[in-house]
């Protein structure tokens, strides 16, 4: 029985109330309409002063017709086509659980999900990626987790600091990032009451481990990554510990400064230690260079001394020769002993310039 049949059936018990029994009365005998004849009789259609008014006739069509729906949607009511008002609602009845059925007991996961069954609040099973079937509600219930997104947790949450205490016995301000992901969604679901809370204490923890081991100077840049290493190590031991299901993406340290009381006097260190570092590069490269060029003079030595034992007068006088040459080039005049040359030469003014080896001839 559908909504349009029940619909058809109060039309026609309508209908049949307001032909049996309306104020203008049937088709059948004794009608007075205005032809006389088996038409309806119209009762406004009386002779002046005719006849007394008649009393009710029973019940109202309004009162009938509210019996009638009371007995098609009440008990045992009578239905066109043999039917009842209890099968309709067994037939809302077993929509309602058919729908019921279809939204609790099939489940679509999503490929970058598992979903977790928990029976009767009790673990009872995975739902891969896809379209997975389970109990319906209340016996079973699916809870989907994100086992391939990457979450993310700052350390500290907001603009405030972080200190803690190095090695060497400073204080260091430093803010962080660790990421992470679900491995085992069962252990995530039932293992951790907070989960997110959890990893931030372990991040907390660890941290504080690996810097106590580690100085001020290290914490500011030359050994980060690998403090950034072993403190997800460290993290990944202890969640491992307590069957977190949570694999450590990476720790990532956003900011290491010293506390903001003496952040001015640790700058004005770092400028000078800076300063330090550049005065080493630059003397370092001096003598480099500076051993460079002895190296070259001592090879070139070494090959002149080859020669000066081949030939030693040659060589002694040749050097000599390029030694006074060196020496008088910066000079305008050039002073010849002894003999029959002049005591004094004036070189310069467009005169040719005189040699010490032609002076000697």
């Amino acid at each position: 029985m559908t909504f349009m049949d029940i619909v058809s059936a109060l039309r026609a018990r309508a209908g049949a109330l307001f032909n049996e029994g309306g104020p203008w009365g049937g088709r059948g005998k004794g009608g007075g309409g205005d032809s006389g004849g088996g038409g309806p009789r119209n009762p406004w259609n009386q002779p002046p002063g005719g006849g007394k008014p008649r009393g009710p006739r029973g019940t109202s069509v309004l009162d009938q017709l509210l019996e009638q729906l009371r007995g098609l949607f009440g008990a045992g009511g009578p239905l066109p086509g043999g039917g009842n008002g209890a099968s309709f609602v067994r037939f809302g009845l077993i929509a309602l659980i058919v729908m019921w059925l279809l939204f609790t007991s099939f489940h679509r996961i999503e490929p970058q999900q598992e979903g977790v069954i928990t029976r009767f609040g009790k673990y009872a099973g995975k739902l891969e990626p896809g379209i997975g079937m389970t109990l319906p509600a209340p016996i079973d219930r699916v809870e989907k987790v994100n086992i391939r997104g990457i979450k993310s947790i700052d350390v500290p949450d907001g603009s405030g600091q972080n200190l803690i205490l190095t090695g060497d016995q400073n204080v260091i301000d430093l803010a962080y990032q660790v990421r992470w992901s679900v491995r085992q969604p069962e252990n995530y679901l039932f293992e951790l009451a907070q989960p997110e809370a959890t990893i931030r204490e372990v991040a907390e923890s660890a941290m504080r481990e690996i810097m106590s081991t580690v100085t001020l100077n290290d914490a500011f840049g030359p050994r980060r990554s690998q403090i950034e290493t072993r403190v997800a190590q460290r993290m990944q031991v202890l969640l491992n510990d307590y069957k977190a299901g949570i694999t450590i993406r990476g720790v990532a340290i956003k900011q290491a400064d010293p506390p903001a009381p003496v952040n001015d006097a640790f700058k004005l260190v770092t400028v000078k230690q800076q300063e330090k570092q550049a005065n080493i590069n630059n003397a370092n490269t001096y003598a480099q260079q500076v051993i460079a060029r002895a190296e070259g003079e001592a090879a070139s030595f070494d090959k002149v001394y080859a020669q000066y034992k081949l030939a030693p007068g040659v060589t002694r006088k040749r050097m000599y020769y390029e030694t006074m040459e060196a020496v008088l080039s910066n000079t305008d005049k050039t002073i010849v002993e002894p003999g029959s040359i002049a005591p004094y030469l004036p070189l310069g003014n467009g005169r040719p310039r005189v040699t010490v080896e032609e002076a000697g001839r």
